[in-house]
């Protein structure tokens, strides 16, 4: 496996971790903060949120140096990590992009 196919997976697992994350965090808990007067779940769910966004975010800037991205690609991945769904599609074409290029051939249009 080469360091940047070390890189892409590390990247793709924190990009899945992060985006349901965000997804409990801005579907359920704050919902059930502000809804429910339930404060508990975002108290939980958005530090660890928090935490694991600066993990991904380590795992993107060391895809980044590896894949050689340009500066709307990283805005993207970096953006992927607070707009809810949005990591799901960020991590799809970048996954697509990735391997196009370690594969030799020309990426697809995103």
């Amino acid at each position: 496996m080469s360091g940047v196919e070390g890189a892409l997976l590390r990247y793709r697992v924190m990009a899945f971790i992060v985006g349901v994350g965000l997804l409990l965090l801005v579907f359920v808990a704050v919902p059930l903060q502000y809804g429910a007067n339930q404060p508990k779940p975002a108290a939980i769910i958005g530090p660890i949120h928090g935490f694991l966004y600066i993990v991904y975010l380590a795992t993107a800037v060391d895809l980044a140096r590896r894949a050689r991205f340009t500066f709307w690609q990283v805005v993207a991945v970096v953006g992927a990590g607070f707009i809810p769904f949005l990591a799901f599609v960020v991590e799809h074409r970048t996954n697509v992009r990735v391997r196009a290029e370690l594969a030799g051939t020309p990426s697809p249009p995103t």
